[in-house]
């Protein structure tokens, strides 16, 4: 596992161990900031492109047409 990979699972660890208020203040903090919050629609938007079937298309057409749809 690399440095990186590592310390996103020691965070993604600590993250489900809090209390459900304490997620939630967490989330409320990091959707607030605007560009984590693009990051996250990103990260979402990848995971149901990760699904979809059919023709391949790049990432910069997929999100032109799906980020007006999240946003």
């Amino acid at each position: 596992m690399k440095s990186g990979q590592a310390t996103a699972e020691v965070f993604f660890t600590a993250f489900k161990a809090l209390k459900s208020a304490e997620r939630e203040a967490f989330i409320v903090k990091v959707v607030g900031d605007p560009q984590l919050r693009e990051d996250l629609l990103d990260a979402a938007l990848i995971e149901e492109a990760k699904k979809v079937k059919g023709r391949a298309v790049s990432a910069r057409e997929f999100f032109s047409r799906n980020k007006k749809k999240v946003a």
